[in-house]
């Protein structure tokens, strides 16, 4: 899964009223004992606040290394072998559950994480991490269909998948094939090999209008015209909607669902500095820390206590792009895999990119 080219000025943002106009200066604390030392962090791009990682610096007096991958499967090939010398990570929901059917990850430190208690309860107790012993979530959203107004209103994935006019899909195996499996009727996360070729059918045969399988860039093939429709990230359509803004483009969760995700704070079995990765993340929990970060890259914290102290401003709460209602809630659905099946996946989407990419 590529991230999330959603980040967007703050002078943009400011001017549009989105950002709360005074919000407050964290009141997080580094523990003692942590000077001098370092910390690799390991994370989406363009998928964190500007001074989130300096701040924490300069309150532990760290040095943090900070590195960017391009997708899941990247992160579970790397931490398999071994070769990464990461500390901390953010993979999405279901590589989660196959990083720790893999032990490829260790046990969080609850007691060094105190502002645990910050998270949402909703996003608590997620099915690939019960407990929450491995993980917690560091953004969510959704992906869905970006398109262009001039269209009409989109409420159908048909329409997606029969419109007369050049389309773009996310490289992304989770939706894409999610998608197609529920409008054959069947279960997005099915564990059926004949059900999953037949999804993969069904893409295939519903391709002709497919110009580009985009990993990172389907939002500006649509706003510069390329495309009429973009499968894509809702932080990153509601980029080009805001820097436009006009009334162009519109994002929309069809009838029949979309993906939910969550991104996860995880530490790797192997990570050479865990002590300093359980405070880092009890950093990012800190209200205002949480704050920082939604507010400037669009996607939807998972921090509840930032929003009930208003952190995170009104307007920014009421746009459904971000944070859907709980009517669209209901029809979004999570991935989850098991080893088994993230095989059967994974070919079915390559024959995909083979035969349309």
């Amino acid at each position: 899964m590529k991230r999330r080219a959603g980040v967007i000025s703050v002078l943009a943002l400011l001017v549009t009223g989105m950002v709360a106009a005074a919000q407050p200066e964290s009141r997080w604390v580094c523990p003692d004992g942590f000077q001098g030392q370092e910390l690799s962090v390991w994370n989406w791009s363009t998928y964190i606040a500007e001074n989130t990682i300096r701040n924490f610096e300069d309150a532990c007096g760290v040095t943090v290394d900070y590195d960017l991958f391009a997708n899941n499967e990247e992160v579970m090939e790397r931490l398999a072998l071994q070769e990464g010398d990461f500390d901390v990570v953010v993979p999405s929901d279901y590589a989660v559950g196959l990083l720790i059917s893999e032990g490829l990850l260790q046990p969080l430190d609850h007691e060094a994480i105190p502002n645990l208690v910050n998270l949402s309860p909703s996003l608590k107790n997620p099915p690939f991490d019960p407990g929450n012993v491995y993980s917690v979530a560091y953004q969510w959203g959704t992906i869905s269909v970006g398109y262009n107004t001039a269209l009409g209103a989109i409420t159908s994935w048909q329409q997606v998948f029969g419109h007369d006019g050049p389309v773009a899909w996310l490289d992304d195996q989770r939706i894409m094939m999610g998608i197609a499996l529920r409008m054959l009727g069947y279960d997005a996360n099915s564990q059926s090999e004949a059900e999953i070729l037949a999804g993969r059918d069904f893409l295939l045969q519903n391709s002709d209008n497919v110009i580009a399988i985009a990993e990172d860039d389907g939002q500006a093939l649509l706003a510069g015209g390329y495309v009429d429709i973009a499968v894509e990230y809702s932080g990153d359509i509601f980029q080009i909607i805001e820097e436009c803004g006009c009334e162009d483009y519109a994002f929309t969760i069809p009838e029949e669902g979309a993906l939910l995700w969550t991104d996860n704070l995880v530490i790797p079995a192997d990570a050479p500095n865990p002590e300093l990765a359980n405070i880092f993340i009890d950093y990012i929990l800190d209200p205002v820390v949480g704050a920082e970060i939604s507010n400037e890259i669009a996607y939807a914290s998972p921090n509840e206590a930032a929003i009930e102290r208003g952190y995170i401003p009104g307007s920014m709460l009421g746009n459904t792009i971000i944070y859907p209602s709980v009517q669209i809630r209901e029809r979004l659905f999570l991935t989850e895999r098991t080893p088994e099946s993230q095989a059967l996946f994974a070919q079915a989407w390559q024959d995909v990119l083979d035969a349309v990419g």
